[in-house]
């Protein structure tokens, strides 16, 4: 079937079961849930593609895959969508709204529609399919460990996956307008605590015991000085501290501080060097002071890569979809992370954004994620999964 028919041919169903996918995501977002551990969710997930006559397996914990392949053998093209809420209480006034302290304020609630519906749709256009599509339904995006336990879990392999793709929708951006970044184009992320020990004393004799709150600080300094005076200042690259708790009296030293924070970056190898100065300006600053640290990773993920050529075909065909003039790329990128990124760092990969809405479509529309008043706009889920499906059909046709 000519590439222009599959095209109509596909939208036209899409847009036959908006209803049902509209119904998968507010299931989904009534009941939101955080973490590593989303039992109903994957109930949920793993029932539906039950239901539209796949063998879903769950490889780790709340990490499912199930796979299609066509009559005709070829490549494997993956498709990956986040499960996972914040621990926020949601205030959106909808319908639908959570109201056990969780919210799928991120949109990943519709993230897991669309790519159900991509995979109802790959069942209806099997035929066309020239290898394997591997669906991926994954937990604790957010926190950063999801990807890289599934990974581990071996979801690159079994059939080996030659090539990846991600959505993320954006409340504030036109609906169905797609945004992607040309090469590395997301920050890496580095989540870390340091553990500063000292020795507690009363503050009128400062001299009996080691001051673990004058350690921190020094070090709190001269971690920024890596970054204005050890890299170049054309490479991007922040380091925050977000909590620095120490202390219950005015007249007391404790024997203990704690800083936690976020080195975020975008080029690999030099954020590698920039965590082996961190730790060693945490240890020898305490020793120095008579005291002892550590710098504890809590989580991390490198940066995001698009593959320049890959990203060109993929946008190729959405352009089919959605129109020339809604295809918005860019060269450089910005410093949130994103969980994809491990996925990216193993095969060539694409993570483009969808528009969930601007203010001038609804007033509702056009706050930030992770805000607990977000609301998106339902009418993009067809348009989601007829994108994913109809990617991983040409890609597979054209790289055989």
């Amino acid at each position: 079937m000519k590439r222009g028919t599959i095209m109509n041919k596909m939208m036209e169903q899409a847009l036959a079961i908006k209803d049902e996918l509209v119904s998968y995501r507010r299931t989904i977002h009534a009941n939101p849930e955080v973490g590593t551990h989303l039992p109903m969710t994957t109930k949920f997930v793993m029932d539906k593609l039950r239901e539209f006559g796949y063998e879903p397996k769950e490889i780790c914990d709340s990490g499912i895959v199930a796979t299609i392949s066509g009559e005709k053998p070829g490549k494997v093209f993956l498709l990956r969508a986040d499960m996972d809420a914040l621990p926020m209480a949601e205030k959106a006034e909808v319908e639908f709204k959570a109201t056990n302290g969780c919210m799928h304020s991120c949109g990943h609630d519709m993230h897991t529609a669309m790519l159900l519906g991509a995979a109802k749709l790959l069942k209806e256009n099997q035929d066309e399919i020239e290898g394997t599509v591997k669906l991926v339904f994954q937990p604790d995006e957010e926190g950063f460990t999801g990807a890289k336990k599934m990974i581990e879990a071996g979801v690159l392999q079994n059939p080996k996956v030659d090539a990846a793709m991600a959505a993320h929708v954006h409340s504030g951006t036109p609906s169905n307008v797609i945004v992607c970044g040309l090469g590395t184009s997301i920050g890496g992320c580095y989540r870390f605590r340091i553990v500063v020990n000292g020795t507690g004393c009363h503050g009128a004799m400062p001299e009996t015991g080691v001051d673990p709150i004058n350690i921190a600080v020094k070090i709190y300094e001269s971690l920024q000085t890596i970054l204005t005076r050890e890299i170049a200042a054309t490479n991007p690259a922040v380091i925050t501290i977000g909590k620095f708790v120490g202390g219950e009296a005015p007249n007391i030293i404790p024997g203990e501080v704690v800083m936690e924070g976020t080195f975020r970056y975008l080029d690999k190898e030099m954020g590698e060097f920039v965590i082996n100065r961190m730790d060693e300006i945490v240890t020898s600053t305490a020793k120095m002071l008579r005291g002892e640290a550590k710098l504890i990773e809590l989580s991390s993920v490198p940066p995001l890569t698009n593959e320049k050529g890959f990203a060109n075909e993929i946008t190729g065909y959405m352009k089919d979809i959605v129109g020339e003039q809604a295809i918005v790329m860019f060269e450089g990128g910005g410093m949130g992370s994103e969980d994809f990124a491990s996925f990216s760092l193993e095969v060539p990969s694409l993570y483009y954004i969808i528009g969930a809405g601007a203010k001038n479509e609804n007033p509702l529309y056009g706050l930030p994620t992770h805000n607990e008043n977000v609301v998106f706009n339902e009418d993009i889920l067809p348009t989601g999964a007829a994108l994913h499906a109809y990617s991983a059909i040409n890609w597979l046709k054209n790289n055989k």
